[in-house]
């Protein structure tokens, strides 16, 4: 009896003492506990002809920070240039297996593929590691699936996970759920992967009405906000779409140094003067974004294809900007919306650096030795004036941004409710 009290007030002690650190030792508490649990990965990639080994790097660098995105750390990467990745092994034989020994000698968690893996390449590399094994698209939907707060969002991530785990189910150990039987259901038999293969089919089909049925609840709210032009925030993943939304609406969505952090498309009424309009953010696009997926949020992109007005968002302190508009542009043109009017934001102009060239250096200027106004002055000049440079986070020009779009949605509301008149 006296050891239960001792226990007790030994519990009771830590408690107390817990409940009066101060808030910073809390959190630093908190996040240990987290790091602890935090899974090892190893990232690797193969560098074809076509592609320099320098950008297959920072390739695997945006892999790591969606590694970093779905609670991982990345302790490691490699490279393999090959002509084409390896049918078998994605990897050479002697590349795998060096890979192989430092997954077992360090005791790493996964190992994560820039590709997407054949369901036979995938095994075959499991095999070798003795570890889980994820590609790209398994990696970007679990990061779907972690953020996804509303149902809508929920039962899009749902399906596509299902379309992507169907012709993976070989050399699964166990069931999804209990073999149906009963009156009407005895027959020959099936085997468990058949089973499972079936119920994933009727799951799918579910989601599938069941995101019909959003659909329409979704155009029918569309449909309910005539008389407002619709401008849609849109661009490459982590740029900053939802400060600016946080600016120009005064609103307070989610903001987070994070890939993918915005999955629902949220809409907010802004009025600029005397004009009112829909102001809507998007879920951020991604190199080698997952075709199931684009199917799977086919609704969340009816708000982009249904927008009067595009505002191409593009960090332009990444060394890599120039890609991120090509990748924006293809997954425009592939939901429809390539043609829409478009004026091209460039943010994080307070973050932008550049390398000055030494007087005595001839060699030919690089992107890293160009200033912002030359950049400028390069091929951004042909964009015309539907271009504009500005900082979200130190609100440089943000003002000027604000006068330009109330100029631009003035001219579209005019041309499609010219019987409609302003607030004021």
């Amino acid at each position: 009896m006296k050891r239960f009290y001792s226990v007790n007030f030994i519990c009771l002690c830590i408690f107390v003492i817990y409940v009066h650190l101060p808030p910073k030792l809390k959190k630093m508490a908190k996040s240990e506990k987290r790091d602890e649990h935090r899974e090892t990965a190893v990232l690797i990639a193969v560098s074809t002809p076509d592609v320099a080994e320098e950008k297959t790097m920072e390739y695997l660098n945006e892999l790591a920070f969606l590694v970093e995105t779905a609670g991982g750390e990345c302790v490691k990467k490699f490279i393999q240039n090959l002509a084409h990745p390896d049918t078998r092994t994605y990897f050479g034989s002697g590349k795998i297996r060096e890979v192989a020994e430092y997954v077992h000698e360090n005791d790493i968690d996964m190992v994560v593929v820039d590709d997407e893996l054949p369901p036979s390449q995938q095994r075959n590399i499991e095999e070798l590691m003795r570890c889980k094994v994820m590609d790209r698209t398994h990696l970007i939907l679990d990061i779907f699936a972690k953020h996804a707060q509303t149902a809508h969002a929920k039962t899009q991530v749902e399906l596509a996970q299902y379309k992507y785990l169907l012709p993976r189910l070989t050399g699964m150990w166990t069931h999804l759920e209990k073999q149906r039987g009963g009156i009407g259901m005895r027959g020959p038999g099936e085997k468990e992967i058949e089973t499972d293969r079936r119920i994933i089919r009727d799951r799918i089909s579910l989601l599938e009405k069941r995101l019909k049925e959003i659909d329409k609840q979704k155009k029918t709210q569309r449909g309910h906000r005539e008389q407002f032009v619709r401008v849609a925030l849109v661009g490459y993943t982590n740029v900053g779409k939802s400060t600016i939304m946080n600016l120009l609406s005064n609103s307070d969505v989610l903001v987070e140094n994070k890939l993918f952090a915005t999955l629902d498309t949220t809409v907010r009424k802004v009025v600029f003067q005397n004009l009112p309009f829909l102001l809507s953010d998007t879920v951020g696009f991604i190199r080698k974004l997952p075709h199931g997926l684009v199917e799977s949020f086919k609704s969340t992109l009816d708000e982009v294809r249904e927008t009067h007005l595009l505002l191409h968002v593009v960090d332009i302190s990444h060394p890599d900007f120039e890609e991120h508009i090509q990748t924006v542009q293809r997954t425009l043109d592939e939901i429809d919306c390539g043609g829409k009017p478009t004026v091209i934001i460039f943010n994080k102009i307070d973050q932008y650096s550049w390398v000055e060239k030494a007087e005595d250096d001839l060699t030919p200027k690089t992107k890293e030795n160009i200033t912002l106004d030359e950049l400028k002055a390069t091929w951004m000049a042909k964009l015309g004036p539907k271009t504009l440079f500005i900082s979200a986070k130190t609100k440089e020009n943000v003002n000027e941004m604000k006068d330009f779009l109330y100029e631009e949605i003035k001219k579209l509301h005019i041309q499609i409710y010219p019987y409609n008149n302003f607030l004021y």
